[in-house]
C-alpha cells in the first residue's frame, strides 16, 4: 500500500468515486454552465500543476511526497500558496465533478482536502520545518496554505 500512497493515486480514487456518484445519484443537469465551470476549474488545476512542477525542476528538489527536500521553494506560484499542487488536485476534482454533471459529488472536495492535509501536507510541513527552520516558519507566516 505504501507504494500507492501518492496524491495522484488518491486523486484518481476520488475522481472514480465522483464518477460513481454521478451514475448512482441523480442530480440537476448543469448544462453549458456546468461544463464551462468544470472546464475552467480543470484547466486551472492543470496549469497550477505545471507551474509548480517547473519550480521544483528549477530548484532541483524532489516533487515526490515523503522524501526529504533539498530546497525551500518560495517563488513563482509558491509566493501565493504553499501547496499549489494540492490546490490543483482540489480544482481538478471539482472540475471533473461538474463535467460529470454531478454537483452532489462536490461534497468529496473537502473530504479530499482533509486527506491531503493529514496524509501529505502536515508531514511535508514538518520535514520542511526540520530542514529549513526559521526560513520555513517565515515563509509559512507570510504565505497561506491554500491561497
Amino acid at each position: 500500500m505504501e507504494r500507492l500512497d501518492y496524491p495522484p493515486v488518491w486523486l484518481a480514487g476520488f475522481v472514480a468515486l465522483a464518477a460513481l456518484i454521478a451514475r448512482l445519484v441523480p442530480g440537476p443537469e448543469l448544462g453549458m454552465v456546468g461544463s464551462l465551470a468544470g472546464t475552467v476549474l480543470l484547466v486551472l488545476g492543470i496549469l497550477l500543476v505545471v507551474l509548480a512542477a517547473m519550480r521544483f525542476r528549477r530548484a532541483a528538489t524532489t516533487i515526490v511526497p515523503h522524501r526529504e527536500p533539498d530546497a525551500l521553494i518560495t517563488t513563482g506560484i509558491y509566493r501565493y500558496s504553499r501547496n499549489p499542487i494540492y490546490l490543483a488536485d482540489l480544482l481538478i476534482l471539482s472540475g471533473l465533478a461538474l463535467l460529470f454533471d454531478a454537483p452532489v459529488a462536490l461534497v468529496l472536495v473537502p473530504v479530499f482536502g482533509y486527506v491531503l492535509v493529514r496524509r501529505f501536507i502536515a508531514p511535508e510541513e514538518a520535514r520542511l520545518r526540520a530542514a529549513f527552520g526559521a526560513a520555513f516558519d517565515d515563509y509559512a507566516r507570510r504565505t497561506r496554505r491554500w491561497l
